[in-house]
């Protein structure tokens, strides 16, 4: 008896040190492929440009299009930019409005306009840790029936997917599973490394042009492309500070009245501080974005906080960033009245 346990605790240390083993290889050769593929960044010249992508989500604002006699300013003021960018569309909105056919054709000018790439942002935009998997990933699906058939009207590809809230999930198990599912269907999960909570912003500018109060409502815009700038500042120091080189960042905003007015200053402001406004599939050639998810919460923040294996690290970044207390203050306020 004493020779077989004997023999047994060698098998099982040999076959845990085995396995070890293996997994020290894999992580080894996982390693050595991403040192290669940001020496071929580096290479190219990439890592030393500051580049940043615009990606804007809840596509089409079919309210503001009909409010707007059934154009949308924002798509003009891109295009006039000229400047890629790419959206994420909620086909629900386009039945938000009782103007259905002059909203398919607002979507159809989005997936039309040379600069764009498109993306699925799911139909309704329900929050994938409430709803559950099921649920979500039937909506996934019915979110692209329309955008599909356009993209293949127009040559492009509909393969990016952003999750709304960027909820990817309650804990690892269903971030795991949505993974799974996205693979299967060749679509690729969206990241992001900058926003400003403009969504915020919005409903307090909007709320004072309502009102009149078209003082405060520009204060609040120019509240919001400072703040936004002031974002871009901490997000490059995490990445130089983080990853020791400058990275081709994702600026992440929204199809709404406040960016129809105020985007247009942030790209401005962009080009002035030496960034290169590049389109979303040459922000991830940076291979920053191969690194490995650690967050497995439902909160959705930045990908430079989710590659961060140290929840210390993490917060102490997170408690740097710049305060929007005033705007939330402010935005809770009005809430509060229109209840």
């Amino acid at each position: 008896m004493g020779n077989e346990n004997i023999r047994s605790k060698l098998f099982f240390k040999r076959a845990v040190s085995g396995n070890l083993v293996v997994q020290g290889i894999r992580y080894a050769q996982d390693k050595f492929l991403l040192m290669l593929l940001m020496l071929c960044f580096f290479q190219n010249g990439r890592a030393q440009d500051k580049t940043i992508s615009i990606t804007m989500d809840d596509i089409p604002n079919t309210e503001m299009y009909e409010q707007n006699g059934f154009r949308s300013d924002l798509l003009l003021m891109l295009d006039a930019l000229d400047v890629p960018f790419t959206i994420f569309i909620n086909e629900d909105k386009i039945y938000k409005t009782r103007f259905r056919a002059k909203n398919e054709k607002l979507l159809e000018a989005w997936i039309a306009n040379a600069q764009s790439l498109i993306g699925n942002h799911s139909y309704s935009h329900p929050r994938y840790s409430e709803v559950g998997y099921e649920a979500f990933m039937a909506d996934v699906v019915k979110g692209e029936e329309l955008s599909r058939d356009l993209a293949i009207k127009y040559d492009k590809e509909l393969r990016y997917f952003r999750f709304p809230f960027n909820d990817m999930g309650k804990d690892s198990l269903q971030h795991h599973g949505m993974r799974d599912f996205m693979e299967s269907r060749n679509m690729v999960i969206t990241p992001f490394t900058i926003e400003s909570s403009d969504w915020m912003f919005d409903v307090v500018y909007r709320y004072y042009l309502e009102q009149g109060e078209l003082e405060k409502a520009k204060a609040i815009g120019e509240a919001y492309v400072e703040k936004t700038m002031a974002m871009v500042e901490h997000f490059e120091t995490v990445a130089q500070t983080e990853h020791g080189r400058p990275m081709s960042h994702i600026y992440l905003c929204h199809d709404n009245r406040l960016n129809t007015d105020y985007l247009e200053e942030i790209i401005i402001r962009l080009k002035q501080q030496g960034y290169d406004i590049v389109d979303l599939d040459q922000s991830l050639e940076d291979p920053l974005y191969q690194l490995p998810d650690h967050y497995y919460r439902k909160w959705g923040v930045s990908w430079l906080y989710r590659w961060m294996a140290s929840q210390k690290i993490r917060v102490s970044w997170m408690k740097q960033e710049p305060s929007l207390k005033d705007i939330e203050s402010t935005y809770h306020e009005i809430i509060k009245k229109r209840q």
